[in-house]
């Protein structure tokens, strides 16, 4: 299983360095599977430990979240209102287009939320209770909700103009994955779930990203105006997943010093990807 994810990452790497700069689909593709695959490579380390400190889970989460605040501002805001001011419109009704966009993708996650049954590790329960499923399933639709908008937002990256701002949003998301993946899989395993099929559940919940990624790029393909809207969408999904999910998890466990500076780190670090490259 480590060998087969392992040579499946290289060759997607690999695929990578061959794809046509100008294809934005490819782009949008290849950007979401890497993310995917961050994911699994994150949960690797499932096989050889199954414990981890609530320290550490909580410098994870605030890393995360580091990622995405920036990733919000740098790569998706910032660019959406210069798309829309480059459009013709003016920087009042820019901020009305992104900020209209912000809402509603943050409107629908919170719809999302409350009508899809899933679980947290620490939060417990959410959604609608009449569904039955298994705990391990609650986990994965959780973590698939976290995941939903990040996919969309490379895709909706990659469809503009700015291939390295969209390449660098990518490979930010794909870092983040990476904790991520090890959190999900660990908790799994802490709650009973063999090495294996911790690995694959925590495996299955990055699979999203791409198929979000293939969305976003669609979406704005049909009608391309409606890209600072877009942007602006992905950015308000984020957002609503930062601030309803990922920072209350980061500080249920009493360690908020610690999940402030993986959050510090994680936003400097995007930052930086996104404005040297």
């Amino acid at each position: 299983m480590i060998a087969a994810a392992s040579l499946v990452c290289i060759w997607m790497l690999y695929q990578s360095f061959l794809l046509p700069k100008q294809d934005k689909v490819y782009g949008a593709f290849y950007g979401g599977m890497t993310a995917a695959l961050a994911t699994a490579l994150g949960a690797l380390p499932v096989f050889f430990t199954a414990q981890y400190s609530r320290k550490t889970y909580a410098v994870l989460l605030g890393f995360g979240a580091g990622v995405m605040l920036a990733a919000c501002s740098f790569s998706l805001i910032i660019p959406g209102l210069d798309h829309a001011k480059n459009g013709g419109l003016s920087p009042f009704i820019s901020s009305l287009v992104v900020g209209g966009g912000m809402l509603f993708g943050a409107l629908l996650m919170s719809l999302m939320d409350c009508f899809m049954p899933h679980e947290h590790f620490d939060k417990g329960r959410e959604g609608l209770s009449s569904i039955e499923l298994k705990r391990a399933w609650l986990f994965v639709i959780a973590i698939t909700l976290h995941n939903f908008p990040e996919g969309l937002s490379i895709g909706f990256a990659f469809a503009g103009t700015n291939l390295l701002s969209a390449e660098a949003l990518a490979i930010g998301i794909s870092i983040q994955d990476i904790p991520e993946g090890l959190v999900v899989a660990l908790a799994l395993r802490g709650v009973g779930y063999s090495r294996t099929r911790s690995f694959v559940l925590s495996m299955l919940t990055g699979l999203v990203e791409p198929v979000a990624a293939l969305l976003g790029v669609f979406l704005v393909g049909l009608n391309p105006s409606m890209l600072p809207f877009g942007l602006g969408f992905a950015a308000g999904a984020m957002l609503f997943v930062i601030s309803h999910e990922i920072i209350p998890e980061s500080h249920r466990s009493g360690r908020e010093h610690y999940a402030t500076i993986g959050t510090i780190v994680g936003f400097v670090l995007m930052m930086f990807l996104d404005t040297t490259v």
